[in-house]
């Protein structure tokens, strides 16, 4: 994300750009992992209020569905976050699988400031995330959080030391590159709650291969090769 002038404030022309960017990155079989990072230092600072003054409805539209569609990217999708993660920044963190933020990162849900009813599925996507009590510490208060918090309220999965970051980040994706891409799948799948494919992935268990190669490589002590693919876009889920 990058509008440096207001800490990467999400303007609508950002929101509406993010669904085609992710619908390409997820068609490309050479993206295994998606990092998503805010430029010069910050995260996202949440929406540019500016765009607000229009149409409030309309900027929430496009914002819940830049979430939702980053939700559903179907590889693993980690948040790399410095500095401010508030408001849209938080919605946009919320939906990735995994979340890394350097020491001094700053957390917050401000819709209460504002006088906005934050989205359903955002709401219901922040619980489920943190649990109902800081869910509504967050949206009640707007007040903001330091990483040490967000980490123990389950917002976060690591905290980093300064400049440590983008190494750890790296490190780990490099890391799910070289795990299944079926069971990252799947798994994504189950977690996130989706209930009507579970034959489907029994199915490409079985004929994948992937569970044999994985036993295979494990006595031979070498690395494996896996090779499924899977589907690669949304569409084709």
């Amino acid at each position: 994300m990058r509008h440096p002038a207001k800490r990467n404030a999400m303007t609508a022309g950002m929101w509406s750009a993010l669904p085609p960017l992710l619908a390409g990155l997820a068609a490309d079989p050479d993206v295994r992992v998606l990092v998503l990072t805010g430029a010069d230092g910050t995260f996202c600072a949440g929406a540019d209020i500016s765009t607000l003054q229009g149409s409030p409805e309309e900027a929430q539209r496009l914002a819940v569905r830049a979430e939702d569609a980053l939700a559903a990217f179907p590889k693993p999708v980690l948040a790399a976050i410095r500095g401010h993660c508030v408001g849209g920044g938080a919605q946009l963190a919320a939906a990735c699988d995994l979340r890394f933020a350097e020491e001094g990162a700053l957390f917050g849900v401000t819709p209460a400031k504002l006088g906005l009813v934050y989205p359903a599925s955002s709401t219901r996507r922040l619980a489920a995330l943190v649990g109902p009590a800081t869910a509504k510490y967050l949206l009640f208060s707007g007040e903001l959080i330091d990483a040490e918090r967000a980490l123990r309220t389950g917002f976060l999965d690591e905290v980093l030391p300064s400049g440590e970051l983008d190494k750890r980040v790296t490190e780990f994706a490099r890391v799910l590159t070289s795990r299944s891409r079926l069971t990252q799948a799947a798994a994504k799948e189950f977690t996130d709650g989706r209930t009507d494919r579970d034959a489907f992935w029994t199915d490409q268990a079985r004929e994948s291969g992937e569970a044999a190669e994985g036993v295979a490589a494990f006595l031979e002590r070498r690395p494996p090769n896996f090779s499924w693919t899977g589907p690669v876009s949304p569409t084709a889920r």
